[in-house]
């Protein structure tokens, strides 16, 4: 029996461990190196009758993004959070960085860059529209030289952008956006004609590359949306729409009445957002030119009909920026379907997200969220304070045992069986569990899992500083015996043939607490089964190592809350 709760002890330990360093460790083989010509043609989506398609666009031999920006006039865009310009030429939205976020900590490294320009590497960018219902209509295409009102577009000033395609059309179109990164686009189309014309609005959201980060089973980086009641690129129950999963050539095409759809990364969304009242078609698609992945997610809207003389209003919102938490909660309560659960916070969410919640509430508080992580755990030891205290009375009875099951053991050396028989006896006489000391791990369990995927892919954690050497809790512990643990200003190498030089101070800190609660435990007669446990601080110590430092400071204070509620009890018991 003690061999087996040995045993389930050291399997639930390192099976969490194991399962974290599978999920974020199991990378997808690298996409093709991107070739001399990115591709950046538009695919455009057809209308219903097929008649009709939206002009493409080939750009030529990749540039830089500042030279292909500076290819073609730009309108500006400036707004608290927002920094860019949109392309008059086909009016595309393909330059934007974000203003409050920055590539490393430092706040004076570079913006974070979300849109990328036609011509340039990789290109990412938003295009909206009409398709005819019949061909040979002129309409605004990928190279329309739209004429602008004067800029710059931020959120007290629209801009307005014009076109005449010569033929009886006008084409009006206002764009606004609110003061964080939503993008509304008022399209008035007026007809001078004899003739009445049908048009369809689309949008399209595309994308070339394929992210590393889309190979992790913990995160999904890719096409996303809400459509037809169905959440596509999230770990809560969803259809498995991924960049891994959309073969080539193979689109996939729904109808929804509303709904959003776009590209997540880990910390970023774009999305395309209808008019939540219209039936609508989209498509997510893949194509391959060069060696390079081109991944579109398109939606088209119902016809319109621009009468002889009359004219015609649509209106298309689109959303680029950064999945703050309390900011998608308000677009979805501004009617937004599922706009919250584009954050990932996988099958866990009812208990991830309250935890993230409850975080965020102690972290901006006190003003630093690793204070507020040792103040949320706290919070769950007073929670689970009864069923610990319990177990760890039980564990003072195991312990108290000890001189016992050594008589037994020495009575009946060779017996194994009537071993086992005696000291279950024993353990009925004095009413002691030996699984009782495993119920406060097992109870961590959900939790760890919880905490891990918050500190993952909640955006407010990034960056975010604890004290001393800790500047972003997302990452890992910067310090290593290779810069003297943070006293020389250099991040050194990860080196795996002498991954001890890398273990930063917190996993030391964690391994050594862990260390201190084995000693309080009750401790195996047999020689082996010592050394085993013994090595269990050193394998969590390196196994933990490369995880999120947040998550490291969780659980060496974890253990010292242990530590302390245990040796009361135990002591109080005569146990310790």
């Amino acid at each position: 029996m003690e061999q087996q709760n040995l045993l389930i002890a050291i399997v639930v330990s390192v099976a969490i461990l194991i399962a974290f360093q599978f999920l974020i460790g199991r990378v997808a083989p690298p996409p093709a190196p991107p070739a001399a010509h990115a591709p950046g043609k538009t695919v455009a989506p057809a209308a219903p009758s097929g008649k009709a398609a939206v002009p493409t666009v080939t750009p030529k031999k990749a540039l830089s993004r500042e030279a292909a920006i500076a290819a073609s006039p730009h309108v500006a865009i400036d707004t608290p959070r927002l920094h860019g310009s949109i392309r008059l030429e086909g009016s595309l939205f393909d330059d934007l960085t974000l203003a409050t976020y920055h590539v490393s900590v430092n706040p004076k490294s570079p913006e974070v860059v979300l849109l990328r320009p036609l011509g340039a590497k990789d290109p990412y960018f938003i295009e909206l529209g009409f398709v005819g219902a019949k061909k040979g209509l002129a309409l605004p295409g990928p190279e329309t030289p739209w004429k602008a009102s004067a800029g710059p577009l931020t959120p007290t000033h629209p801009v307005t952008l014009t076109w005449d395609n010569g033929a009886g059309l006008r084409f009006t179109r206002t764009i606004s956006v609110d003061k964080y990164y939503m993008f509304t686009i008022k399209d008035s189309v007026r007809n001078t004609g004899k003739a009445p014309v049908t048009l369809f609005p689309y949008g399209i959201d595309s994308r070339s590359g394929t992210p590393p980060a889309s190979g992790y089973y913990i995160l999904h980086v890719g096409l996303a949306g809400y459509l037809s009641g169905h959440l596509f690129g999230s770990g809560i129950f969803h259809d498995p729409d991924t960049y891994a999963e959309l073969k080539v050539g193979e689109p996939r095409n729904y109808t929804s009445n509303g709904g959003w759809l776009g590209f997540t990364d880990k910390y970023w969304l774009t999305a395309l957002i209808p008019p939540q009242q219209e039936t609508l078609k989209a498509r997510f698609s893949h194509t391959k030119t060069g060696g390079v992945n081109r991944y579109q997610a398109q939606v088209v809207g119902p016809p319109i009909t621009v009468a002889p003389g009359g004219s015609a209003l649509t209106t298309n919102r689109f959303f680029a920026g950064a999945k703050e938490v309390n900011l998608l909660d308000a677009y979805t309560r501004m009617g937004i379907p599922k706009f919250d659960l584009a954050i990932d916070f996988g099958l866990f969410y009812f208990l991830t997200k309250p935890i993230f919640l409850t975080l965020q509430l102690f972290g901006e508080a006190i003003g630093n969220f690793g204070v507020g992580i040792l103040i949320l755990t706290l919070v769950i030891k007073l929670l689970f304070f009864p069923l610990a205290n319990r177990s760890y009375r039980a564990m003072s009875k195991m312990k108290l045992l000890q001189p016992e099951m050594q008589k037994l053991r020495e009575r009946f050396p060779d017996d194994k069986a009537r071993q086992q028989q005696e000291i279950m006896a024993l353990y009925k006489r004095v009413g002691a569990n030996p699984l009782a000391g495993c119920l406060p791990m097992i109870v961590q369990v959900p939790v760890f899992f919880s905490l891990y995927k918050v500190l993952y892919v909640t955006i407010e954690m990034r960056h975010a500083p604890f004290f001393g050497w800790i500047h972003n809790l997302a990452a890992p512990d910067p310090t290593s015996l290779l810069n003297l643990f943070g006293l020389l200003p250099y991040a050194p190498p990860h080196l795996p043939l002498i991954g001890f030089l890398s273990i930063g101070a917190w996993p030391l800190i964690m391994g050594f607490t862990m260390f201190l609660q084995q000693k309080l435990n009750p401790q195996p007669v047999d020689p082996v089964q010592g050394r085993i446990m013994l090595a269990l601080p050193l394998v969590f110590t390196f196994m933990l190592a490369h995880f999120p430092a947040g998550l490291v400071i969780y659980w060496a204070w974890n253990n010292t809350l242990s530590i302390a509620q245990q040796w009361v009890i135990m002591h109080r018991r005569g146990a310790a």
